[in-house]
């Protein structure tokens, strides 16, 4: 990648909040520990053929047994917030029923942990790790695990509202729809397509029962992640325009809509199961924020029996109505994703202008990129990954330029603090600001940890410059407590 301009960072404005991301089931393992239950991917990875690598995460990075070490690592870094998940089978294992004591004081104590070193927890209730019993039951399919949801995060909000500024409700409930039941590539593994949809309903009105629980219990500022690209037409036909459109619609405005405007757009509603009216009004409970996942942009056109497509490293059947195609001319990561920064601030503009006021303040939940670096023992065992600080600088710039334009953006999570176990690529994908041995599970801060603490510190000299400094020097932070969830 060519490094980008040696300038500083343009600045953010006061209170921005630095974040960084993961979730229970990449990072967490302990997977029979102190009474937790299966989940659908611990039930997917046993499957034969499901992940790239054969691997499963039953230990993953250890951070059920290693998070003190992890929080270290994050106030090394001074970020003012940690977006992680609490695992639903650990709190609930069957999904059902009061909360299992020992799970629950996991998270207590990750907290606790948290708010010690000065950096506000941020919860994410549902990050794809549905209970193996529900989904036997029917999973997503079924309306009753919208109550079972709601239900489960009374529990939650219940135990952890006092220490707690921010909740996530879902993490992207497109990828469940159409990975998990649409095409089978992740977790449970149904190949529905279309016939998908009633996952998408159901989590979304799951969602609104969350907000529901959540504001009972006297949650302060709630919000959902939602995974988000611009699409781009492929072709010139009025074909490749209507294929445009439709993914558009699924990806982008089929979860967002009905969020932020109590509306499924066109005719979708109508495919939707239950009283989907008086489901709109819970799904529509107003939010606090809404959350960005953000990754690269899609190109789309007719379908094109010549032409392989895919999503995410994942092919497409051939007989869905629209094509996703390569994006030519950008550098790509090392999962084959196109790097294109622009995309970010495309993105936020486009979302600013078609909901207006009905969009609350943004955080970007997610973004960043997969590449393979390691230490080098012949520099002292450094990982130098000077194209995850290129990338990362330049979406930064991207979001700097989009906040100039007007978008009310208040914080940015970088994915993820740590290497981890990626889903169905197994370990193969590295994304995070620390390298983890899989063997000793050591945790080796990498060149863009360095970089990061120094963009939030104020003091990033620009990109070029950035990994000079021995990140393994790096200090646990002595923040402020009472600071948690200020810019630092």
């Amino acid at each position: 990648m060519t490094p980008p301009p040696r300038t500083p960072l343009p600045a953010f404005p006061p209170g921005f909040l630095w974040g960084v991301s993961a979730s229970a089931f990449q990072i967490e393992g302990a997977v029979d520990a102190e009474g937790r239950g299966p989940s659908v991917w611990d039930a997917f990875t046993k499957e034969a053929g499901r992940v790239k690598d054969g691997s499963h995460a039953d230990v993953a990075t250890d951070h059920y047994h290693r998070y003190r070490e992890d929080v270290a690592l994050m106030a090394g870094l001074g970020v003012g917030a940690y977006r992680f998940s609490v695992s639903w089978p650990r709190v609930q294992p069957t999904g059902t029923g009061p909360a299992h004591p020992k799970g629950l004081d996991f998270y207590d104590r990750l907290v606790d942990e948290l708010c010690a070193a000065g950096i506000a927890p941020v919860p994410t209730l549902f990050h794809w790790d549905t209970p193996l019993a529900l989904e036997e039951r029917g999973g997503w399919l079924q309306r009753d695990t919208a109550e079972r949801f709601a239900a489960y995060a009374a529990l939650v909000g219940e135990r952890l509202v006092d220490r707690v500024p921010r909740w996530i409700t879902l993490n992207e409930p497109a990828e469940v729809t159409l990975l998990g039941y649409g095409l089978g590539e992740h977790a449970p593994g149904r190949r529905l397509v279309f016939d998908a949809l009633p996952a998408a309903h159901h989590q979304l009105l799951a969602h609104g029962r969350a907000v529901e629980a959540l504001r009972a219990a006297g949650a302060r500022e709630i919000g959902i992640a939602a995974s988000h690209s611009p699409v781009r037409t492929a072709g010139d036909t009025d074909e490749d325009r209507a294929a445009a459109a439709l993914y558009d619609t699924l990806m982008n405005h089929l979860f967002a809509d009905p969020v932020l405007t109590g509306a499924y757009p066109d005719d979708w509603a109508a495919l939707m199961p239950g009283p989907v009216a008086e489901d709109l009004k819970v799904i529509s409970a107003p939010l606090d924020w809404y959350g960005i996942n953000y990754y690269n942009p899609a190109l789309v056109g007719a379908p094109r029996p010549d032409a392989a497509t895919s999503v995410a490293g994942i092919a497409l059947p051939p007989d869905l109505p629209f094509g996703v195609y390569e994006i030519e001319g950008h550098e790509r990561t090392d999962f084959g994703w196109p790097v294109v920064p622009d995309g970010l601030r495309e993105l936020l503009v486009a979302f600013r202008s078609r909901y207006g006021e009905a969009l609350p303040p943004l955080y970007i939940t997610e973004n960043g990129c997969s590449y393979g670096d390691g230490p080098d023992p012949a520099r002292g065992g450094r990982v130098a990954d000077a194209r995850r600080i290129a990338y990362h600088d330049g979406h930064l710039r991207a979001l700097r330029r989009a906040m100039a334009e007007g978008v009310d953006v208040r914080g940015y999570f970088i994915w993820s603090i740590l290497d981890n176990f990626e889903w169905a690529q197994g370990y193969r994908q590295r994304f995070g600001l620390v390298h983890v041995d899989y063997e000793t599970l050591a945790r080796t801060p990498k060149d863009s940890y360095a970089w990061y603490r120094d963009v939030i510190a104020g003091t990033n000299p620009g990109a070029a410059d950035s990994g000079s400094a021995d990140p393994g020097t790096a200090e646990p932070g002595k923040a402020d407590p009472g600071a948690a969830g200020a810019a630092r």
